[in-house]
């Protein structure tokens, strides 16, 4: 008998179907698969473990989810008192600049709760952080944060950003207004991968706005459109972090109207501990820099 379509099928049997069970599944798993490897369990028992509409287990699933119920119900139970030991590992994502400038002091705090912590790093794109947690490479991303979690993910926003444009300090442009004006922006856009939230929100607005400004050179970081920007390469699209500092030679117009990003926490499954305790880190950590 195949365990994974045993808790499958107690997820569907604990939250009343399929699509409630997708929603509190501990890790990304779409609807098709679970319906698919839960009707093979009823096919390899031979019997039908309830009806789909509306939802009610049959005499054999309910004889089913009764013994198989103490098991997946304790798990969370068990890791917990595993998890009060002084060792532990605890695997992190985020961009550069949050690992460079931030992580260093959220480690101090949580290392005098949890002795002996063992720490592992991975920078990247949003995307690619989302990717390593669909993975289980990494226990919590910090990053943009969407308005909708994906299914059996979790997120807490920590701060929002507003959008602004960089401009180089010679620059005649006093505001964001005067390029929306134009008949046509010269100007390279300097930008984050148009899949990235930042840039993504950003085009969409100009779209609503009937401007048309299509990036020209795709940046990995927002430290290097700075860079290409104190070139006079282009004008860049950023974030306003506190207390962050720009470039010289780099100064910044705000983006009134446009929406702020998100960033914050995102982990898939349920909150452990020690995650917990990094998150209300971070909450302290976010409220100084504001």
């Amino acid at each position: 008998m195949n365990v994974h379509h045993l808790e499958l099928f107690y997820f569907v049997a604990r939250h009343g179907g399929i699509m409630p069970a997708v929603r509190n599944i501990p890790y990304g798993i779409q609807q098709p698969a679970v319906s698919a490897q839960v009707a093979q369990l009823e096919e390899f028992l031979g019997v039908t473990l309830f009806q789909r509409r509306p939802f009610a287990l049959t005499p054999a699933g309910e004889k089913l989810y009764a013994f198989i119920a103490p098991f997946f119900s304790n798990l969370d139970k068990l890791a917990a008192e595993f998890q009060g030991g002084h060792a532990r590992h605890f695997r992190i994502g985020a961009s550069t600049i949050v690992l460079r400038d931030h992580l260093p002091q959220l480690l101090q705090g949580l290392r005098k709760k949890f002795p002996g912590l063992k720490v592992s790093l991975r920078d990247g794109f949003p995307v690619q952080l989302y990717q390593l947690l669909e993975k289980d490479e990494i226990d919590l991303a910090i990053t943009l944060i969407e308005k909708k979690n994906p299914p059996g993910f979790q997120s807490v926003t920590l701060l929002e950003l507003p959008l602004v444009l960089l401009v180089k300090t010679g620059s005649r442009i006093k505001s964001a207004e005067e390029l929306w004006q134009r008949d046509r922006i010269d100007e390279s856009l300097v930008c984050l991968p148009p899949t990235e939230s930042i840039s993504k929100n950003f085009l969409d607005r100009l779209n609503q706005l009937g401007v048309e400004w299509f990036p020209s050179i795709e940046a990995s970081s927002t430290d290097l459109i700075e860079i290409y920007v104190s070139k006079g390469l282009g004008i860049g699209l950023s974030v306003a972090i506190p207390k962050k500092s720009l470039a010289a030679g780099v100064r910044a117009l705000a983006l009134p109207g446009f929406a702020p990003i998100r960033i914050g926490g995102l982990w898939r499954g349920r909150t452990t501990p020690l995650l917990q305790a990094f998150l209300e880190e971070s909450k302290v950590r976010a409220k100084e820099l504001v």
